[in-house]
């Protein structure tokens, strides 16, 4: 609806007096011309305009194309719309190519960015700007190729999957693909046995004589004892056609077995010493710091007393469940496998926090604890090969002549000598598994775990 008068109306509206009352309702005349459109006097004076009626445009002649048409002048985009070329654009847009952008815009490759912006690759960045790894001859921008692009979550991953700057696809912030002690998040077994073997290759040095003294010597010593305490006496058939044991012969068993456990006490300090001198070195040489022989062994000496405790522990839970049957002895070893990384690294509730990550993760912990045990059992086998060996050669009781003692003896050592691979092996394969254990859990790097050895 419109409030103009029909057309060809020219009765003039009366003015108001000054001493009659004004409609607030009733908009004044304005004193314009004649609406284009309408015919009539030119004298009359426009009706009220409503505010709500849709505005007459007038009719604008076509393009004349004999005329040029002036170029359009650049304008600013509303929030949101993309910016024309040549434009300024508002805050938060995307310059075009060849503009200067304000401070906040993404710089456009080729431009010069003003100070805090990020340098595209190539670019001398303006002093002040923190360098990036990612272009090694300025130290500035990312590598070649740009970044990597976001990646998604992975099935079971405890934390978003982001791309850290210059990082493969897929991997979790402040977690090194390539740290040479952390596995990543679902790098498999096979990153899990590439850091195995780094770690040996570098601390092969350290760590074979750690291994030789603190846990092959007392196994020797052991060994030795064994061949001067086991009951070469066997059972005899009585009359009745029983078989009877020797006089003394349970005497010597319990002999046996109770100076064996005495030796086993009283090493196990020494044992433990090197478990701890050996986690120092593996993680310290991963960190990029010195790891000497004699600074780890005085760690281990520091941590050998409570880590011995803790093996006790454990030791008694893997006999009693060995004692109701088999299979839990073996159940009960797998599940507190970690307790010794867990206390030099955590130092506290070792026996609990093992049994925690075994059950969290149980495929992926029995999985390594396997593979470890299978380099012990490797090492116990050859251990019953030499056993074997020396009762063939020398007879069930070696200590009855000289000759055959010195023989027995050397063949004993020789094959505690021959277990140091697998002492090694359970050493590097339980802190690397420990490692990617806290992986899982949160960001970490052999820094942080070198750190929190103390």
């Amino acid at each position: 609806m419109s409030d103009l008068p029909p057309s060809g109306s020219a009765e003039p509206v009366p003015p108001a007096t000054s001493g009659a009352p004004t409609d607030p309702t009733r908009s004044t005349p304005s004193a314009a011309g004649p609406v284009p459109g309408q015919s009539g006097s030119t004298g009359s004076p426009a009706p009220a305009a409503d505010p709500w009626a849709r505005p007459v445009v007038p009719e604008q002649p076509g393009p004349d194309a004999s005329q040029p048409t002036a170029p359009a002048t650049p304008t600013t985009p509303a929030p949101g719309w993309p910016a024309p070329s040549g434009a300024t654009p508002a805050p938060g847009w995307p310059a075009p190519g060849g503009a200067t952008p304000p401070p906040g815009w993404p710089v456009p490759d080729g431009a010069t960015p003003a100070p805090g912006w990020p340098a595209p690759h190539g670019n001398t960045p303006p002093p002040g700007w923190s360098p990036s790894a990612g272009d090694p001859s300025t130290g500035w921008g990312w590598p070649a190729g740009g970044p990597a692009y976001p990646g998604h979550p992975m099935p079971g991953a405890p934390y978003p999957a982001q791309p850290a700057p210059a990082g493969h696809y897929g991997w979790y912030p402040a977690v090194d693909p390539d740290d040479p002690l952390v596995t990543p998040p679902h790098a498999g077994v096979a990153g899990w046995f590439a850091r195995c073997t780094g770690a040996v290759r570098r601390g092969w040095r350290q760590l074979l004589p750690i291994v030789l003294l603190t846990q092959c010597v007392p196994a020797a010593i052991i060994s030795v004892l064994s061949l001067y305490l086991v009951p070469t006496d066997e059972p005899v058939t009585g009359p009745d056609g029983a078989p009877v044991l020797p006089d003394g012969y349970l005497e010597h068993v319990f002999a046996f077995y109770g100076v064996v456990m005495l030796a086993a006490l009283l090493f196990g300090p020494v044992q433990a010493a090197g478990w701890g001198a050996g986690t120092w070195v593996v993680a310290r040489q991963a960190a990029g710091e010195p790891a000497g022989l004699g600074a780890a062994l005085r760690y281990g000496l520091r941590r050998a007393l409570g880590l011995w405790g803790w093996t006790i522990v454990a030791s008694l839970l893997i006999t009693v469940g060995a004692c109701l049957c088999l299979l839990p002895g073996v159940y009960v070893g797998f599940a507190v496998a970690l307790f010794g990384p867990v206390y030099l690294f955590e130092r506290q509730e070792p026996i609990g926090r093992a049994w925690r990550m075994f059950h969290q993760r149980f495929g992926m912990v029995l999985g390594r604890v396997a593979l470890v045990m299978c380099a012990l059992l490797a090492a116990t086998v050859l251990d019953l090969v030499v056993s074997t060996v020396s009762g063939v050669v020398f007879g069930a009781d070696p200590t009855s002549a000289p000759g055959t003692t010195v023989g027995a003896v050397a063949l004993a050592v020789v094959g505690a000598a021959l277990a140091a691979p697998a002492y090694l092996a359970q050493l590097v394969g339980l802190v690397v598994a420990y490692a990617e254990q806290r992986a899982q859990e949160g960001p970490v790097n052999a820094a942080r775990l070198a750190a929190e050895l103390g």
